[in-house]
């Protein structure tokens, strides 16, 4: 058996094999909500308008958008800009707390071109 560092986070002591991380649970059902890591993924490239959001994810309908984005913005992973017109322009980028998801996105996107790609 292959023996864990300790470490004083405790987030990452072991734990028994019945009981999971609350923070962990929350942190997937978030960010494993439908389209929530394809609208992060296009975002990872820079600030989008709600149509070019639209536009690099297309089967996510308006609807579904508006709802994500709004989640998203109310938990911080996201940031909404009014720039002033005219036209008025609106334009969202992810936050810091949102940009640190990058290496964790970019790994998932890894994975799932290695493990995924045979089955698309």
């Amino acid at each position: 058996m292959e023996a864990r560092e300790a470490t004083s986070d405790p987030d990452l002591q072991p734990r028994g094999r019945t009981s999971c991380c609350p923070f962990y649970h929350e942190a997937v059902e978030l960010i494993g909500r439908r389209w929530t890591g394809a609208i992060l993924r296009v975002l990872m490239d820079g600030s989008m308008r709600f149509s070019e959001i639209g536009h690099s994810v297309p089967e996510l309908s308006d609807r579904l958008l508006s709802e994500r984005m709004k989640e998203l913005e109310a938990r911080g992973i996201v940031e909404r800009t009014v720039h002033p017109g005219p036209p008025l322009r609106v334009e969202y980028s992810l936050s810091p707390m949102g940009r640190e998801l990058e290496p964790a996105l970019s790994e998932l996107q890894r994975w799932g071109r290695r493990w995924l790609s045979d089955a698309a």
